[in-house]
């Protein structure tokens, strides 16, 4: 268990609607009060209520028709991820999720988690854009997304203003889907209660991302997951983008390998 934090030591950052633009548009998709997303609650380890979703999501053959978004980088289907330090993939539980960023995010220091579902058209058009690119022999039209982004989010025993940004889009045509994962801005790999540095946010035992489809044997850990090298997620790729990584997930398929191998950071002598 934590020991209680009696000092808010950071100051939440400011919402933005979209990211800094790589190449000709955005890598975050909108999000925001503007795009009238909800909000988790400022609860260190704390998720959403369980949401029903309107269209269906297929994850490694079952059917979903909810969801949680948890304050610590999981959106989870059944049940809610309170866990902070990440364990490695697969889980032996069966426990089923996305992890785009699994570590102690403590949006009571600092940030916002917002999430909606959304039929928009002029977000499903770009999913759609985005999904034909980079899978042009799969026949594909997005009928429905869920965007949950990671706004400047700080880390648990912080004494710095450090935050993380980053998001995840779920999206289906009713029978393919897929998850998308963007990297805009990642600072830190770990909180003080899972080894971390509270001035660095480095050390300890570092996030984690990718899925577990909770079966023991379809998962997926992308590279530098749970080691000092995830703070250089934005560079890392497996569709040429850096800073996205995207999966067909209704059934088990991994798709590229990263465009840029991640990198250890060298002042490393502060984290031992």
């Amino acid at each position: 268990m934590k020991p209680s934090v009696a000092v808010l030591l950071l100051v939440a950052g400011a919402v933005r609607n979209v990211a800094p633009a790589r190449g000709d548009e955005p890598l975050l998709y909108p999000y925001g009060p503007d795009q009238h997303d909800h909000k988790t609650p400022k609860l260190d380890d704390g998720s959403s209520k369980n949401l029903p979703i309107s269209t269906p999501f297929t994850f490694y053959g079952k059917i979903h028709r909810s969801l949680y978004v948890n304050n610590n980088g999981v959106i989870s289907f059944g049940s809610r991820v309170n866990q902070y330090t990440p364990d490695p993939f697969p889980l032996a539980d069966g426990r089923s999720f996305v992890a785009p960023y699994w570590g102690d995010v403590d949006n009571v220091l600092g940030g916002e988690v917002f999430y909606r579902e959304t039929t928009e058209p002029a977000l499903l058009s770009r999913i759609t854009k985005d999904i034909n690119r980079y899978f042009p022999t799969i026949p594909y039209t997005a009928k429905w997304a869920f965007v949950a982004t990671w706004d400047h989010v700080a880390y648990y025993g912080s004494t710095s203003s450090k935050g993380n940004t980053f998001q995840a889009a779920l999206t289906t045509d009713t029978k393919t889907s897929f998850i998308i994962l963007n990297y805009d801005q990642i600072q830190w790999a770990s909180g003080t209660a899972s080894g971390g540095d509270p001035e660095t946010g480095l050390g300890g035992t570092p996030a984690h991302a990718g899925f577990n489809s909770g079966n023991e044997k379809d998962f997926y850990n992308i590279p530098g997951s749970r080691t000092d090298a995830i703070i250089n997620i934005t560079k890392t790729s497996n569709v040429n983008v850096p800073g996205r990584w995207v999966f067909q997930v209704n059934e088990f398929k991994v798709t590229g390998v990263p465009t840029e191998e991640p990198q250890i950071p060298k002042d490393t002598d502060c984290w031992l």
